[in-house]
């Protein structure tokens, strides 16, 4: 399920780099990270949802690889990213 347009909004507004930035690594990671605990919560009632846990892995897959290419680019940008998102590394 996609996030509502303010949710989306307001995400993008908190980890955004510039004015009108919306595809940067942390507003990408941001995102992708509220699609995972939104997800991570659904399983807890849905065990079987395997069609589902396989859209869980690949966004945790997309986000290790943007947290993989921000720490290579910019370190100091990847540590503020881990710590502000609470994302575990």
């Amino acid at each position: 399920m996609a996030i509502a347009k303010e949710a989306k909004a307001s995400l993008i507004q908190q980890y955004k780099t510039h004015e009108r930035d919306t595809g940067s690594p942390e507003v990408q990671i941001a995102i992708l990270t509220n699609r995972i605990t939104y997800l991570t919560e659904h399983f807890r009632g849905h065990k079987k949802d395997h069609h589902s846990r396989r859209g869980l892995l690949m966004m945790v897959s997309r986000r290790r690889w943007l947290l993989d290419y921000l720490r290579r680019y910019d370190e100091e940008r990847y540590k503020t990213v881990i710590t502000r998102l609470g994302i575990r590394r």
